[in-house]
């Protein structure tokens, strides 16, 4: 490196090493992963995972037990927000899916909005006409 420094005197010396000199060793992420800080992280990790897993199931298990369209409705909900606790979790401490995740459950925010506007009018619809908001009730598509 002496050499190269001598030789060209006017570059920087984090140039030389386009020059053929080598340079400081630049940190890649197989060296994150097994960093201790890494290992921490996912460590963090489990914990969000299994909450979103138990709200996950607690929103099947409402979905498949409910005759209430609006119980329903909860439970679809519940499965939403367990996607966007995954989505937000792997956002936080993952280091290849830093915004993705964050864009991702915004996404699925809007989308649930939507989806409970919609949900709710259907509902409203099938109340006013049939009296109830049983969903065994609903055995015909024609309103």
């Amino acid at each position: 490196m002496l050499y190269l420094r001598v030789l060209f005197p006017s570059v920087r010396k984090d140039r030389l090493a386009f020059y053929g000199a080598p340079g400081p060793r630049q940190p890649n992420l197989i060296d994150f992963y097994r960093t201790p800080v890494y290992l921490l992280r996912m460590s963090l990790l489990s914990p969000c995972l299994i909450l979103a897993a138990f709200l996950f199931v607690c929103g099947v298990v409402c979905i498949a037990t409910k005759r209430n369209a609006v119980g329903i409705l909860m439970g679809v909900e519940l499965v939403l927000n367990a996607a966007n606790i995954n989505l937000v979790a792997f956002a936080r401490y993952s280091p290849t899916f830093r915004m993705e995740g964050q864009v991702f459950a915004l996404m699925v925010i809007v989308l649930a909005a939507a989806e409970a506007a919609v949900a709710l009018a259907i509902i409203l619809n099938f109340y006013n006409n049939r009296g109830t908001v049983d969903v065994d009730e609903a055995n015909e598509l024609k309103g």
